[in-house]
């Protein structure tokens, strides 16, 4: 679940973002390229729009490029909102004085989608996106200065182009930017969802796995402590060898600890409870903690050579296991005389090493696991 409302959200991030994109291309080749081409002898110095637009065109696909990679702006928007800016005065110098607020004149309103883009959900775009909507306010009314078209009429029209351009740019920024938020909140809230799930599945395998101890304790003690009331021999070696045996599996459920299982160390348990059942003398260090996560097909690789020496053991063996933050080692020696082993180290495709020892009536199987 949690995959799926991630992905939902990545395609919010993604298509929002796009569609920042699509609005301002589409203005820009569906108004400002129209009266561009249809009122090119209205032109002072038609070239130089032609040259706006094609500068426009350019920072607008540099930007589109990094939405649809990123789904944010590009990094550095500094030159790049220099350049928007320049085609925008571009338009308004081509422009004569009587068309600055015709239709003639459409930079100053269609540029702004150009700072949408560049702004698009980056760190700071709220105050980008201001200070870039705001210069381009002060160029346009600056322009009309110095034309002294400054009147009732010319104003009104200017603040009409103005607070609608703004209103448009701004509401679709901060509404997407809502959505945004909503979808990552969505995502936070099934990733707790799913923690809370995995800590509850935690819990009741914990608490199964006391159980289990615990039963495995009474039953230990009860058989040795029947044994002894009906009278068996404490002189007698297979009694005292019972009771070593018994001693030390209840020593290694007593000490074992299980806090955070693991699939390695569960499976291992098994093995030596296995053991244990005939009456093979088990030492186990406790062990459990700090085990790293493992790639796929690494706990198989690590378990399969000890285990086999494991359950192989005629009398004894000792299983230890040993890790760090990169690295996992699982060693076994035991009274096996038919386990197979390698004169050399061998190394498994899961990057697993295993190598194999052999002195007297004793095998040791060291298997090892380090990260690259």
């Amino acid at each position: 679940m949690t995959d799926d409302i991630e992905q939902v959200a990545q395609r919010y991030a993604r298509y929002t973002a796009l569609g920042a994109a699509v609005i301002a291309g589409f203005w820009h080749t569906g108004y400002d390229l129209t009266v561009t081409v249809t009122g090119w002898s209205s032109f002072r110095w038609p070239l130089l729009a032609a040259a706006a637009w094609i500068l426009y065109t350019a920072v607008g696909v540099v930007a589109g490029l990094s939405l649809s990679r990123t789904s944010r702006g590009p990094g550095r928007i500094l030159w790049l909102a220099v350049a928007a800016l320049a085609a925008d005065v571009a338009v308004i110098v081509a422009c004569r004085p009587q068309d600055l607020l015709g239709i003639s004149d459409w930079g100053w309103g269609s540029v702004g989608w150009l700072g949408v883009m560049l702004a698009w959900n980056r760190p700071r775009w709220r105050t980008e996106l201001a200070a870039f909507l705001a210069v381009n306010a002060v160029v346009m009314l600056a322009a009309m200065t110095v034309a002294g078209t400054l009147d009732r009429v010319s104003v009104a029209k200017y603040l009409v182009v103005i607070v609608g351009g703004v209103t448009m740019q701004l509401g679709y920024t901060a509404g997407c930017a809502l959505l945004r938020a909503r979808a990552e909140d969505a995502v936070l809230l099934a990733r707790r969802l799913t923690a809370d799930d995995a800590w509850r599945e935690s819990a009741r395998s914990i608490h199964a796995d006391r159980i289990r101890r615990y039963a495995a304790i009474r039953d230990v003690a009860e058989s040795l402590l029947q044994q002894l009331a009906d009278g068996a021999d404490p002189g007698d070696p297979r009694v005292r060898e019972d009771c070593t045996a018994g001693a030390m599996r209840l020593r290694r459920l007593i000490t074992e600890r299980e806090d955070v299982p693991d699939a390695l160390v569960s499976a291992l348990r098994e093995r030596i409870d296995a053991a244990e059942r005939r009456q093979v003398l088990v030492t186990a260090p406790p062990f459990g903690e700090n085990l790293p996560a493992l790639p796929e097909g690494v706990r198989e690789d690590l378990l399969r050579a000890p285990v086999l020496a494991l359950d192989g053991a005629r009398s004894r063996a000792r299983v230890t296991v040993s890790a760090m933050s990169a690295m996992v080692s699982v060693a076994v020696v035991a009274d096996n005389d038919d386990l197979p082993v390698s004169p050399v180290p061998v190394r498994e495709p899961s990057g697993v090493v295993v190598t194999y020892q052999r002195q007297g009536g004793e095998v040791w199987v060291n298997s090892i696991w380090q990260r690259p």
